[in-house]
């Protein structure tokens, strides 16, 4: 209980510290919050950070928390050299109990001599990465000998990945701001542009989306404006849209520059040569210098919001195939896995059970196919193994097979769905099995299709680790056993004598003892039970086998 309440309150601490981060635009008060507030949540004398320097090809002294000592707030770390070059040059946490002492790790004189002016003796680092990028080096240490506990590096570590997220994005918006005041001294003379710049910078600094953006350019020239992305779905709209207009201007041009198309205008919104979207305006005949320079100040700061909301999109779904992974590797615990999903959004919860789903084929656009229902109970999802694979919300992996039909149908993949699996090693245990079936759908040329183990018949059957025989059996011929309890019918024995007369219907009638045409007229009935299809040779083998595993449950010495 008391390990469960100090997990609560850290996990507390880092909601707090996530809100305190989101809300500094300083760069300054950002290094100075994530250091206090790293000496604070692990409980040492002394936290910094420092930054990675490109040109120099090392790390430096950025911000610290508890130092005393001018020559440690001055240090540069080398890369390899020392516990933080090791971390700035492998990208991994190190902690030592004794740094003097320790030698795993590569002593200088300057380090040592700065280390031991600080009296520094137990160090944990941690790196700052973001999109692949290494930032920095978040440290606590203390000054007396203390060990460090796997949770304190893992608490630490959740405190370097929301300190570097928000670095990027402090810098990020320190860049737009550039971007813009740039802009604006460009036009200085022009007070309606430095007004449209101003409300821009705001609307961005904000935290504002593109659809904000379209509003206040709609305000400012009196226009409908309308808003694509890359292919061309629409993103946002204001005013009073004429969308037959702005689906032809659309794609009128990709340099960047306001062009007319039309009765409207249209400018593409690209950053580094990629275009990453479309503004289409209307609603007015001409458009003097200054509004145009609006318009394409518009769509430089659509351009750069659309950018950092991919790399935002791009980072979070990083971070879900991490999470994936560990849960399918079943290494992780899943309290921990329930952290780290926190993490990523405060409001998901961790439901007791999955289906998981498994995607083998070019699984390009499949998230964008995905029905609202399904994406509402989509807990994680990423690549696995050269799979696509998610983990659903769901109790039955047979409904979330036909809901996924259709997807694999468009995609032209093979979908295989299992669970519903608990955390741990049964969820290992449903990933394995829906390879498995994925693999033998494969090999049965059943691609452009989403199926359970069931679906898959007798070659289901057979590359299931474990068979729940009475649910097979129910799943292959339950709309007749049903219909049998209900009306006192014997359609199964029906089947049983059809299947042994070689499909006859005579030779059944004379095992049976009744007329032909009653024969004919019960499989006229399975037939509106099962479908059309059941009498196929792929079918009428899984009916078979259904048959003899249902006499099987009735008598197990059959």
């Amino acid at each position: 209980m008391d390990a469960g309440r100090k997990r609560e309150a850290e996990l507390t601490a880092l909601v707090d510290i996530a809100l305190e981060l989101a809300s500094a635009r300083d760069p300054g008060r950002v290094l100075n919050t994530i250091v206090h507030r790293a000496r604070t949540l692990i409980g040492t004398d002394v936290a910094y950070l420092t930054l990675y320097d490109a040109e120099q090809g090392d790390t430096y002294m950025r911000a610290t928390d508890g130092s005393v000592s001018a020559a440690f707030q001055q240090l540069r770390l080398p890369l390899g050299a020392g516990l933080g070059g090791l971390v700035a040059k492998t990208h991994k946490p190190y902690w030592t109990t004794d740094y003097p002492s320790d030698h795993r790790f590569r002593h200088t004189s300057p380090i040592d001599n700065a280390v031991g002016e600080e009296g520094l003796v137990a160090i944990l680092g941690t790196p700052l990465i973001v999109d692949g990028a290494f930032v920095g080096v978040l440290f606590a240490s203390n000054r007396t000998a203390r060990p460090f506990s796997p949770t304190e590096v893992s608490l630490l570590g959740s405190l370097a990945a929301l300190a570097a997220v928000t670095i990027v994005q402090v810098r990020a918006a320190a860049e737009t701001a550039a971007a813009l005041e740039q802009l604006s001294e460009a036009h200085a003379g022009v007070e309606h542009a430095a007004a449209a710049h101003d409300r821009f910078a705001e609307i961005v600094l904000s935290g504002g989306d593109v659809d904000a953006i379209a509003a206040a350019l709609a305000e400012l020239l009196g226009v409908w404006v309308l808003l694509f992305d890359a292919l061309g779905n629409e993103l946002a709209a204001a005013g009073e849209v004429d969308r037959d207009l702005a689906g032809k201007a659309a794609a009128a041009s990709d340099s960047g520059r306001l062009v007319r198309a039309g009765d409207c205008w249209m400018v593409a919104a690209t950053a580094k040569g990629e275009r990453l979207g479309a503004l289409v305006i209307g609603g007015v005949t001409e458009l003097s210098a200054a509004d145009q320079r609006i318009v394409e100040r518009a769509a430089v700061v659509t351009a750069l919001v659309l950018l950092f909301r991919r790399q935002a999109a791009e980072q979070s779904q990083r971070a879900q195939a991490d999470i994936l992974s560990d849960a399918l590797s079943g290494n992780a615990d899943p309290r921990a896995l329930a952290d780290r999903i926190r993490l990523l959004d405060s409001t998901r919860r961790l439901p007791a059970q999955l289906v998981v789903v498994v995607c083998r084929g070019d699984h390009t656009g499949v998230l964008a196919r995905l029905s609202a229902p399904l994406q509402e109970r989509l807990v994680l999802v990423g690549p696995y193994a050269g799979d696509l694979v998610m983990l659903l919300a769901l109790p039955d992996p047979v409904a979330a097979a036909r809901a996924l039909n259709e997807v694999a149908r468009r995609c032209g993949l093979a979908i295989g769905v299992t669970g519903p699996a608990r955390w741990g090693e049964p969820l290992v245990e449903a990933h394995q099995q829906a390879t498995r079936l994925v693999t033998t759908m494969l090999r049965l040329g059943r691609s452009g299709q989403a199926v359970a183990p069931d679906d898959l018949g007798v070659a289901g059957l057979v590359g299931a680790p474990e068979v729940d025989v009475k649910a097979h059996v129910a799943h292959v011929l339950g709309p007749v056993t049903d219909y049998d309890s209900q009306r006192g019918t014997d359609l199964v024995g029906t089947l049983d004598a059809y299947f042994a007369a070689g499909q006859s219907p005579t030779r059944a009638a004379t095992a049976l003892h009744i007329h032909p045409n009653t024969v004919q007229q019960r499989l006229d009935r399975v037939s509106a039970l099962l479908g059309p299809g059941w009498q196929h040779p792929d079918k009428a083998l899984d009916i078979q086998v259904a048959l003899r595993l249902l006499r099987a449950l009735h008598d197990p010495l059959t």
